[in-house]
């Protein structure tokens, strides 16, 4: 099969290549941006009443500085694990889980407890 632009002079071919190339990365980057706009960080959604009224309960039974922010959704797989949504906000019980390991943490939910992976967290 012929390619399209086949016909031209090599020079002209890479000049016409390059050109769609730069055009591509163009739209790419103007759609991250717009992307970006619309979805706000999960730091700046703002939380329902029954959100606020959780986070308000977990910072008085377990102080603020133990508080974090659920970054993607999590499914948990073992017992024990909870299954989270991205933003929800937890409170930090232990750092490691039962066997000593450090990328599970035991959090409490505003209700269940249970182990999430460490990474998925950040403080709040």
């Amino acid at each position: 099969p012929q390619l399209p632009h086949g016909h031209m002079p090599l020079p002209s071919f890479w000049k016409v290549m390059e050109d769609t190339l730069q055009q591509s990365g163009a739209q790419l980057r103007a759609f991250c941006q717009a992307f970006e706009t619309v979805t706000p960080s999960p730091g700046t959604q703002p939380l329902t009443p029954a959100e606020e009224r959780k986070v308000l309960s977990l910072v008085s039974k377990h102080g603020p500085d133990k508080l974090y922010q659920v970054t993607s959704n999590i499914s948990g797989s073992k017992d024990l694990d909870l299954t989270l949504l991205r933003g929800q906000i937890v409170a930090l019980l232990q750092s490691a889980d039962t066997k000593g390991n450090t990328s599970r943490w035991l959090v409490d939910a505003g209700g269940p407890r249970g182990f999430v992976p460490a990474a998925k967290l950040r403080p709040y």
